[in-house]
C-alpha cells in the first residue's frame, strides 16, 4: 500500500469517527426532547443514557457485524481503560478532587468484570455467553436507577440531557401528584414515588447557576455540541424524524470507521485487538475527558464517579456482550495475558482511590502511568 493510500485510509477514519460522534449527539438530543414531549422521565433519560456509551457500542457492533470481533473486544478493553486511566488520572493530575462514593458503586466497579473475565476464560465468549452478559446490564441498570431515584445526590446524570432538558421541572410535574403530603410532613424532596432533581440542595444548584462563569476559566469542551442543530421548540415528530437520520448517520460513520481501520491495521501489520484497543477507542473516547473533568473542575466530583462507574457497567456487561451475540470472539492469548490484567489493575486503583474519598496527583500520575504500558504492551 502507497503512503497516499494509507493517508487516505487515515482520512476516512477520522471522518467516520467524527461523524459517528456528532450523530450519536444529535441522537441524543432529539430523543430527549421527542421523548419528554410524550410523557417520559426527563431524569430516566438522563440516567439511562449516562450508563450507555453509545458512540463505542456502535462502532463494536459494526465490527462484530463485518466479521472483525478481535477489533470490536479491542475497543471494550481501550474505552474502559481510557475511562479509568486517563479520565480520571488526568482529572487528578488537573484538579485533585474528593468525594464520598457509595459502597454500592465501589463494589460494583470491582465486582462486575468478573462474569465476563469468568466467560473468557475458556478462550471463547459465544453467543451464549453475550445473551447472559447483555441479560445482565439490565437488572444493574435497573438497580442503578432505582438508587439514583432515591438519593439525594445524583451520580449517574446524562450532560446531554440536562442540558436539552429541565431536570427540576421535569421532577416537579413527575411527582406533582404526590407532593402535597410529603411536603406538609417535611418529607425529602426525592421520597416516595417522586423523581429527584439534580440540583435540589442550594450549594449544587449554585454550581448549576455558576457553571458558566467557570467554563470561562477552563473549558474542556471535547464534544461537537456547537454544532449539534437547536431543536428546542420542535414538535416531538420532527425530533423523532431527526433522531431516526441520526441513527443512518451514525451507521454510515461507523461503517466508514471500521472499513478504514481494518485497512490501517493491515497496512501496518498489527492486530485488530491492539488497533481497536489502542487508536480507535482512544480517539473516541476523548469527549469521556470532558465528562470526567468538567464535572470535577465545576465541583460536581459525583457526576465524575458516576460517568466512570456507568461506562464500566456498560463496557464489561451489554456491549461486550452484543459483540459476543453478533460473533463469536476469541479470548486467548493477549486478552487474557494483557487488556485483563491492566483492566483490573486500573480498576483496583481507581476504585481504591474512591475508597479513600480523594483522587490525587499521584493516583492520577499513576493511573497515566498504566495506560502508557497498556500501549507499550499491546506492541511489544
Amino acid at each position: 500500500m502507497s503512503a497516499a493510500e494509507l493517508v487516505g485510509l487515515v482520512a476516512l477514519f477520522l471522518t467516520g469517527v467524527v461523524l459517528v460522534i456528532w450523530c450519536v449527539e444529535v441522537f441524543i438530543e432529539a430523543v430527549a426532547r421527542s421523548a419528554v414531549s410524550l410523557g417520559i422521565s426527563g431524569f430516566f433519560l438522563a440516567v439511562v443514557l449516562a450508563g450507555i456509551d453509545l458512540e463505542n457500542a456502535i462502532l463494536g457492533v459494526t465490527a462484530a457485524f463485518v466479521d472483525l470481533p478481535t477489533l470490536a473486544l479491542g475497543t471494550v478493553f481501550g474505552e474502559s481503560l481510557f475511562v479509568l486511566a486517563v479520565a480520571v488520572g488526568v482529572a487528578g493530575l488537573a484538579v485533585p478532587f474528593r468525594m464520598a462514593v457509595p459502597r454500592i458503586y465501589l463494589l460494583l466497579l470491582v465486582l462486575v468484570p468478573l462474569p465476563a473475565f469468568l466467560l473468557s476464560i475458556d478462550g471463547t465468549l459465544d453467543w451464549t455467553d453475550g445473551a447472559l452478559l447483555t441479560a445482565l446490564f439490565v437488572p444493574l441498570l435497573a438497580g442503578i436507577f432505582w438508587r439514583e431515584r432515591r438519593s439525594e445526590t445524583t451520580f449517574l446524570l446524562s450532560g446531554e440531557v440536562e442540558e436539552v432538558v429541565d431536570l427540576e421541572a421535569d421532577a416537579e410535574t413527575a411527582g406533582a401528584s404526590g407532593t402535597t403530603a410529603n411536603a406538609d410532613a417535611g418529607a425529602e424532596p426525592n421520597g416516595g414515588d417522586r423523581a429527584p432533581a439534580p440540583d435540589r440542595d442550594p450549594e449544587r444548584a449554585a454550581d448549576r447557576h455558576a457553571r458558566s462563569d467557570r467554563d470561562a476559566d477552563l473549558d474542556l469542551d471535547l464534544d461537537l455540541d456547537e454544532f449539534v442543530p437547536d431543536l428546542e421548540g420542535k414538535s416531538g415528530r420532527f425530533s423523532l424524524a431527526v433522531a431516526l437520520l441520526a441513527i443512518v448517520g451514525m451507521t454510515v460513520g461507523s461503517g466508514l470507521t471500521v472499513v478504514s481501520a481494518e485497512g490501517i491495521f493491515v497496512a501496518l501489520g498489527i492486530s485488530g485487538l491492539a488497533f481497536g484497543a489502542t487508536v480507535l477507542s482512544f480517539i473516541a473516547s476523548i469527549e469521556e475527558l470532558a465528562l470526567t473533568v468538567e464535572p470535577v473542575r465545576q465541583g460536581r466530583a459525583h457526576l465524575a464517579v458516576g460517568n466512570v462507574v456507568g461506562s464500566t457497567v456498560f463496557y464489561v456487561t451489554a456491549n461486550v456482550g452484543v459483540i459476543a451475540l453478533l460473533r463469536p470472539v476469541d479470548t486467548a492469548g493477549a486478552v487474557m495475558t494483557v487488556h485483563w490484567p491492566f483492566l483490573a489493575a486500573c480498576l483496583l486503583v481507581v476504585a481504591g482511590l474512591f475508597a479513600r474519598g480523594r483522587v490525587t496527583r499521584a493516583g492520577g500520575a499513576a493511573l497515566l502511568a498504566l495506560y502508557v504500558g497498556y500501549w507499550i504492551a499491546n506492541y511489544a
